[in-house]
C-alpha cells in the first residue's frame, strides 16, 4: 500500500525570524516620507544605508553596522542631492561604494570613507547626468565591475559605465510608461522589467532589443516587480483586477500562463521581493505591512511553496537585505531584512534551527563573493560570465568548547561509611541474639568465615547487611524483601566488603 505524503519535506520549513534587542536596533532616524515605492534603505557586510527626511534638497545616512543605538541629530549625512534621494544601491564589489538616484534627474556615485563618514559628504566620486525626469532606480551589474543601470521617469534605461563616467547604451521606446522595477539576470546578459502598462519584459541591453514580452501580467492597477531568478524564471508580485496582491513564477521561453499563481490578501501595499539564489528563497515583504513571507521555489508544481510568516506589531517603510557573505553563519542564519519604522531601523534574522555545531554546508553553498568577474569593457565587447563563488566557511566561528575536567576518585569509597578496622578476636555467640527477631537468616550459597554475624533487610529496613569480625562471606543471598528494587545491595563485614543479592521482591541498597 502508498501512502501519500502529506507534508513537503523542506529543510528550510522551520525557518524563523526574530527582531534584535533594543540596544542593538539603530534609533532616532527621520525616515523618508517620499511616495515612492523604493526599499528606502541598502545594505552590505559593512554598512548601511538609509534615505532620511532633509530640508532643502535630499540625503541619505551611512551607518556602520556595529553603531547601533541611538543615532545623534547632527550626524552626518550624504547630502549632494538638490531633490529628494528616491533610491540607493550598494556596489556588489566594493564595500565602500555606492550609488543614488534623485528627483534632480541624476544618479551620483559616492565613496564612502574606511570607517565611515565623520563629516557631511556633499562632492561625490562621479556624477552621472542623462535623464530627463526624476531618477527613480539605480541597480549594478552583478558581475561586470563599474557598470551600473538606472531607469527614470522618462520611462528610459541607461547603462553606465562608472569607471569613465560614460553611458554606455540608452534603451528608449521600449517602456511606453512608468517603470516599476529592474532585475539583472545572475550573469548579468539580460534584465527583466516591470512597467505601469502591466507588462514584464526580458530585454538584451547590449542589443537594445526586448527578447520576451508579457502583457498584463497581473491585471491590477497597482505597481508590480519582477525579479529573475537564478535559472532564469521571472517571479513577479502584483494585483489582481480585484486588488488582490498576487505571486507568479514564469518561464521566458513560455510567457502565455504562469507556471505558479497565488494569491496572498487584499491588502494595498506595493510587495517587495528579495531572492536568494542559494537557497532558491523568496521573501515577500509589503510596504505598510507588519509581515515577512517567505516561499520556497522548486522544480516540482505548485513551484511556489509557502514556508512560513514572520509577524511583528510595527509597519514597515522600507526594508534593507544583507548579502549572503554578511551574515552569521555559526548560528544558521540565512537571511537579515533591516526594517525600517517610522523613527528606527530594526534589524531581523532569519534562522533555521540546527543542533549540530557543525558548519552546515547544505544551508551555505558558495555564494557570489565581492570579486567583480570581468571588466565592463569585456561585457561591453559581448562577453558573459556568472559570478565569482566564494565559500563561507572561512567565516564560521566555532562554538567555545568547555574544557574536559576529570575528577580522580575511588568510587568505591563514595557515599557508605568508613570500615571498622579488622579484629583479631571473633565476635561473641551473643552477639547473634542481638538481631531482630523478626528476621530469619536466609540459605547460603556459600560458606562465611566464622564467627560473622549478617542482618538482613526488610521492605523497611535500608537493606545494608552487615557483618561483624573476619571476613565477608564469598556470596550470601537475602530471602527477604529488599528496599530498593532492581539495585545491588552491598554487604560489609568488618573490613571486608560482599555482595548481598535479594531473591524476593527486589535487591537490597
Amino acid at each position: 500500500m502508498s501512502f501519500r505524503k502529506v507534508v513537503r519535506q523542506s529543510k528550510f520549513r522551520h525557518v524563523f525570524g526574530q527582531p534584535v534587542k533594543t540596544e542593538q536596533c539603530y534609533d532616532d532616524i527621520r525616515v523618508s516620507r517620499v511616495t515612492w515605492d523604493s526599499t528606502f534603505c541598502a545594505v552590505n557586510p559593512a554598512f548601511v544605508a538609509i534615505i532620511v527626511e532633509a530640508s532643502g534638497g535630499g540625503a541619505f545616512l551611512v551607518l556602520p553596522l556595529h553603531k547601533t543605538g541611538r543615532i545623534d541629530k547632527s550626524y552626518p549625512t550624504v547630502c549632494g542631492h538638490t531633490g529628494p534621494v528616491l533610491d540607493i544601491d550598494w556596489c556588489p564589489h566594493n564595500d565602500h561604494v555606492i550609488a543614488s538616484g534623485s528627483e534632480d534627474c541624476t544618479i551620483m556615485v559616492w565613496q564612502i570613507p574606511e570607517n565611515g563618514l565623520t563629516q557631511p559628504l556633499t562632492e561625490p566620486a562621479v556624477v552621472l547626468e542623462g535623464h530627463s525626469k526624476r531618477v527613480g532606480i539605480v541597480t549594478w551589474h552583478p558581475t561586470a565591475r563599474n557598470v551600473l543601470l538606472s531607469a527614470g521617469c522618462d520611462n528610459a534605461v541607461l547603462i553606465w559605465n562608472v569607471g569613465t563616467a560614460e553611458e554606455l547604451y540608452r534603451l528608449d521606446g521600449l517602456h511606453p510608461d512608468l517603470i516599476y522595477s529592474v532585475s539583472w539576470s545572475r550573469d548579468g546578459a539580460r534584465f527583466c522589467t516591470a512597467c505601469k502598462d502591466k507588462s514584464v519584459r526580458i530585454i538584451d541591453p547590449r542589443r537594445g532589443t526586448v527578447v520576451a514580452e508579457k502583457e498584463r501580467a497581473h491585471e491590477g492597477a497597482r505597481p508590480m516587480r519582477a525579479i529573475f531568478l537564478a535559472d532564469g524564471k521571472i517571479f513577479t508580485t502584483g494585483f489582481s483586477r480585484m486588488s488582490e496582491r498576487q505571486l507568479a513564477l514564469w518561464d521566458p521561453e513560455n510567457l502565455e500562463e504562469p507556471m505558479g499563481l497565488q494569491e496572498l490578501d487584499s491588502s494595498n501595499g506595493a510587495l517587495l521581493p528579495f531572492y536568494d539564489p542559494d537557497t532558491n528563497v523568496v521573501y515577500v515583504c509589503g510596504k505598510g505591512d507588519s509581515s515577512i513571507r517567505y516561499f520556497e521555489i522548486t522544480e516540482e508544481p505548485p513551484y511556489i511553496h509557502f514556508l512560513n510568516t514572520f509577524t511583528s506589531k510595527e509597519p514597515q517603510r522600507g526594508m534593507g537585505w544583507m548579502p549572503k557573505r554578511g551574515l552569521d553563519v555559526s548560528k544558521c542564519e540565512i537571511a537579515r531584512f533591516y526594517k525600517l519604522h517610522e523613527r528606527k531601523c530594526e534589524p531581523i534574522i532569519m534562522t533555521v534551527p540546527r543542533k549540530s555545531d557543525l558548519f552546515q554546508d547544505d544551508l551555505y553553498p558558495d555564494t557570489a563573493g565581492p570579486e567583480a568577474a570581468m571588466e565592463a569593457e569585456e561585457w561591453v565587447a559581448g562577453q558573459t560570465a556568472g559570478p565569482v563563488l566564494v565559500s563561507l566557511r572561512q567565516a564560521y566561528v566555532p562554538s567555545k568548547q568547555r574544557d574536559l575536567k576529570v575528577s580522580r576518585r575511588n568510587v568505591l569509597n563514595e557515599g557508605r561509611p568508613a570500615a571498622a578496622p579488622p579484629t583479631a578476636t571473633a565476635a561473641p555467640p551473643a552477639a547473634a541474639a542481638a538481631a531482630p527477631t523478626r528476621l530469619s537468616a536466609p540459605p547460603a550459597l556459600g560458606t562465611a568465615t566464622a564467627g560473622s554475624t549478617v542482618r538482613w533487610g526488610w521492605g523497611s529496613d535500608p537493606g545494608w547487611a552487615r557483618g561483624r569480625g573476619g571476613r565477608a562471606g564469598p556470596v550470601g543471598r537475602a530471602g527477604g524483601q529488599g528496599q530498593w528494587a532492581g539495585t545491588v545491595g552491598r554487604a560489609m563485614a568488618g573490613a571486608g566488603l560482599g555482595v548481598g543479592r535479594a531473591s524476593g521482591q527486589g535487591y537490597g541498597r
